[in-house]
């Protein structure tokens, strides 16, 4: 099987727009060198590089899924676009965040998903509730949805806390298939009716090809700095799948 993973492109802030204030690490609007309008995702925040990790292979996975996740490029910063702030602690964050970063594509006119209002399809959930029980995704919920409206499609953003298993992680892989609990709190759960029916196809969207392809987007530099290797990830990943029959079983049961 072909990967068909495509490279990051890179980009350069050249403005700082507005900061997005109602997401824990502060991420912000900028404009990029390209002209483009980038969410940035600071690699100075409190969660550190591992949540741009998480973003990038987080990212990556679910669009091998078939799922809608907005482009995400790599953002190299100039810590001189702090002086332009009349905030400290933008100032502070820019200053902790100099060179590369990730930046997601801003959807302009977007508004947040409302599980009350906003259909969607059985296939999306399905797909959406098994991505995030194999990626780790405690951000799905009815209170935050990382799910926004556009152009009549929902849009899957804000992975940063995903991959929770990577949080102190020396790259060792242990119980992999570990059901996954708070998939119970899904806000899509309800409607994902095909889980085992879309099981096998899902898995094979994610051979070790592609899976490497992802991780390969990943910086060395974040690698470094977060203390483990790519191949483990990969490998994660890959164990993840081989013995998924446990963790798709605890988010049947959960759908009850």
């Amino acid at each position: 099987m072909n990967s068909n993973v495509q490279p990051l492109r890179s980009v350069m802030v050249e403005r700082y727009v507005t900061p997005l204030r109602e997401g824990g690490s502060m991420p912000a609007v900028v404009e990029a060198d390209d002209l483009g309008l980038y969410v940035l995702k600071f690699r100075g925040a409190g969660q550190g590089v591992r949540a741009l990790i998480a973003e990038i292979i987080a990212g990556g996975i679910a669009r091998a899924l078939g799922l809608p996740v907005p482009e995400i490029v790599l953002a190299d910063l100039n810590t001189e676009l702090a002086r332009t702030e009349p905030d400290p602690e933008i100032q502070d964050l820019i200053r902790a965040s100099g060179g590369l970063n990730v930046g997601l594509d801003y959807l302009s006119g977007a508004v947040n998903f409302d599980p009350a209002a906003d259909a969607v399809a059985a296939d999306f959930a399905t797909r959406l509730v098994w991505f995030d029980a194999l990626v780790s995704n405690v951000d799905r919920t009815a209170r935050n949805t990382n799910l926004l409206m556009w152009h009549g499609r929902p849009w899957l953003i804000d992975h940063g806390a995903s991959l929770t298993f990577h949080h102190a992680w020396d790259g060792a892989v242990a119980d992999p298939g570990k059901p996954f609990a708070p998939i119970a709190e899904h806000v899509l759960l309800p409607y994902a009716s095909g889980l085992a029916q879309a099981d096998a196809e899902l898995a094979e969207r994610l051979a070790p090809v592609v899976l490497q392809a992802i991780v390969a987007g990943v910086p060395q530099g974040f690698l470094d700095e977060a203390g483990v290797d790519g191949a483990a990830y990969t490998g994660y990943f890959q164990a993840r799948l081989d013995d998924r029959s446990r963790w798709l079983q605890g988010v049947i049961d959960a759908r009850g």
